[in-house]
């Protein structure tokens, strides 16, 4: 229970908002402070790395002319833009496992102001010294003072919003991380403009618009130390983590774990692949811009085209093919990175390939936010921390490293003409053959990680993206309807019974049923399909009777109950028709799906509570078995994998509850998950 008192972290006039609400995260108002610290400071890194890229490009050319080399010369260019690049990851390999205690090691808030001072000064120096050398130094101390800053701001965001917030403003940190990128590249390509059309002049001189833009990352950075100088309530000394486990316990912890877990290498092959291929993009955008026929303007359109299809493939690529198994959109996902980068690499048109570079983005997203999804779901919750620990600082050293490696690899492959005829001939630079050799990986990564991580072999993908472009299911506008799922003795019945019991208690009207046979036509149905007398059934049969006992139960029971704005409280629904049917009868997915969207009217609970029980210790719970309760112990576990399977692929509706937890323990999980859609009911019914 919330306590009464306020408190900065705590806000009482939020008791009621749901644990994922954004708006009560942000309501906080020293978390919604370091939120403000945060965007300035990942606004000014992206602008910041566009504009150091295309300036250590610029240097090259004057240092080329120097050298005598002329303003042309594409390997000192490609080095330039490398060095930097290959700088921003120097400091994580070096000071990465000591960061967390530096950090830890002085007051937190002063560690957060005055890395935020000391970079700002840093970017402003870039343009006041405008020397190649320096631009390398000063990235360097720049992402030394990072690696820094990030392990102090990671520790105080846990202290400074209660703990069923958490997860909340983890994800608004990582769409204010990485969704900034996108104003940055408009900003960077807007400044492109206002320079050249305004003639600003600095020093004398025409002001460079790459200058405009580190002086303007420098503002960014001043203006966020001053925002987490406000802060009050930033705690002092270790973090709580940093108490239970130091930097080294971390990374041992989750190479172990990863190493050891197929599905866990998977994942992150996939995740870190996602990064990869991003990186590689975004580290040869400037290069090969330059080789289609485009500057500046071009380089910042290309960046906007990958981070606008980044930002909106985490935000609804999930959405977009809700229904398909977590699993495969992670690895159909992944593949489609691969291919597109093959398009990207043989067009030479800006228009077709930032086309090309935004479904890139767009498919890179949808890896990111899908993968994390599942380490989520599937990752022990003592490992789980540790393991997006290791992901996290891996994901930055995987981006930084690829960042640095492909424009060399594309400076070593150079730039190349080649004759067509007399009078025709293709210039192809290095950057688009390391796209295309990239793409070419990326693909074979993406094939491996799918055949590894599919859950549902045998069946035609063709067939699962049909099906989910059918539409989701339709969730009743009026009161809330709950089921119960799981295998023989999870104790389904026991659970719906004390759930009414609490709900009443409360004051709300509530509906207890149950399929089969909780209507006349429903209590024949159940006398044949579960009775040992009735001997073998077709499989087809048996799903169809199942399905008219539903078609009925909606009708008469369910439908008009949830229209009066009750709770409705139901032992098995739909899940158990495509759990024991689908895959314990092996009767195929799609038809079985189809039938009990039109039998149900394609009404789907709010929330679906999974009781999972091993088969064994759900049957040792009671003697008589009836005709389903007698198949074999390879039906049964086909049975819980499928429920397992459904609920990690719309984990918004569903509960996972070990049925071998006490029983009072389960029913208090159950109503902490189903206390914020009771109070979306309560507003949706005065509304209607």
């Amino acid at each position: 229970m919330i306590p009464a008192e306020r408190t900065p972290a705590t806000d009482a006039d939020l008791t009621h908002a749901p644990p994922h609400s954004i708006s009560a995260v942000l309501k906080i108002r020293d978390y919604r402070t370091m939120w403000i610290g945060l965007g300035l400071a990942s606004l000014g890194e992206w602008v910041g790395l566009l504009a150091i890229t295309a300036l250590a490009n610029k240097s090259a050319e004057d240092l080329g002319a120097v050298l005598g080399h002329g303003t042309d010369d594409y390997k000192l260019q490609n080095f330039a833009i490398a060095g930097v690049l290959f700088l921003r990851v120097v400091p994580a390999l070096i000071l990465g496992p000591l960061a967390g205690w530096i950090a830890e090691r002085f007051d937190r808030k002063a560690v957060l102001v005055a890395g935020d001072y000391a970079r700002a000064a840093l970017y402003a120096s870039m343009p006041l010294v405008d020397n190649l050398y320096w631009i390398f130094a000063a990235t360097l101390l720049i992402e030394c003072v990072s690696v820094i800053w990030g392990p102090a701001k990671d520790a105080t965001i846990p202290q400074l919003v209660p703990p069923h917030r958490l997860q909340a403003a983890n994800q608004v940190n990582l769409a204010t991380t990485y969704g900034s990128a996108l104003p940055g590249a408009l900003i960077f390509t807007a400044l492109t403009y206002l320079a050249s059309a305004t003639n600003l002049v600095f020093d004398g001189q025409p002001l460079n618009p790459l200058y405009l833009a580190l002086f303007l990352t420098a503002a960014g950075y001043a203006v966020s130390g001053a925002f987490l100088g406000t802060l009050t309530t930033i705690p002092r000394g270790p973090s709580e983590y940093a108490k239970r486990a130091g930097v080294w316990g971390t990374v041992v912890g989750g190479w172990a774990y990863i190493a050891t877990n197929p599905l866990a290498r998977g994942l992150v092959m996939g995740i870190l692949g996602a990064f990869a291929a991003g990186g590689v993009v975004i580290g040869l955008a400037r290069v090969f811009v330059s080789d289609i026929g485009g500057g500046d303007t071009g380089y910042g359109l290309l960046f906007t085209a990958v981070t606008l299809g980044l930002g909106v493939g985490m935000w609804g690529g999930p959405r977009l093919l809700r229904g398909l198994s977590r699993r495969r959109l992670f690895g159909l996902a992944l593949v489609a990175d691969g291919v597109l980068m093959l398009p990207l690499a043989l067009l030479q048109k800006l228009e077709f390939v930032s086309l090309f570079a935004m479904l890139l983005g767009f498919c890179a997203g949808v890896c990111w936010i899908t993968g994390n999804t599942l380490l989520g779901l599937e990752i022990p919750e003592d490992m789980r921390s540790r393991t997006f620990a290791f992901v996290g600082s891996m994901s930055r050293l995987v981006m930084s490293t690829v960042l640095a490696l492909a424009p060399l690899v594309a400076g070593l492959i150079g730039r190349h003409e080649y004759e067509l005829s007399d009078d025709t001939s293709v210039v192809y630079g290095g950057a688009a053959a390391t796209f295309l050799l990239a793409g070419v990986l990326m693909t074979i990564v993406g094939v491996t990680s799918y055949r590894h991580m599919d859950d549902r072999k045998g069946i035609p993908l063709s067939q699962d993206l049909r099906n989910v472009f059918k539409g989701g299911g339709v969730y009743s506008a009026t009161g809330v309807f709950v089921c119960f799922e799981g295998g023989e003795g999870a104790g389904k019945s026991t659970q719906a019974r004390m759930l009414r019991e609490w709900l009443e208690a409360e004051g709300y009207s509530v509906l207890l049923t149950f399929e089969p046979g909780d209507t006349e036509v429903g209590k024949e149905v159940r006398r044949i399909v579960l009775s040992p007398e009735t001997g073998d059934l077709s499989d087809r049969t048996e799903a169809l009777l199942y399905a008219a006992d539903k078609a009925e139960h909606i009708d008469t029971v369910v439908a008009p109950a949830l229209n009066r704005g009750e709770v409705v409280i139901s032992d098995r629904y739909v899940d158990s028709l495509l759990a024991y049917q689908g895959a314990g009868r092996a009767l195929p997915d799609n038809e079985l799906e189809r039938m009990a969207r039109w039998a149900t009217r394609d009404l789907r609970p709010h929330l679906t509570v999974v009781l999972d029980l091993p088969p064994a210790d759900g049957m040792s719970r009671f003697e008589g078995r009836d005709r389903i309760e007698q198949e074999s112990a390879d039906f049964h576990g086909r049975v819980r994998e499928a429920f397992l399977r459904m609920a990690s692929s719309a984990p918004e509706h569903y509960l996972v509850i070990d049925g071998r937890r006490p029983v009072a323990e389960i029913a208090e999980e159950v109503r902490r998950r189903l206390a914020p859609l009771l109070d979306q009911a309560k507003q949706a019914e005065v509304k209607a």
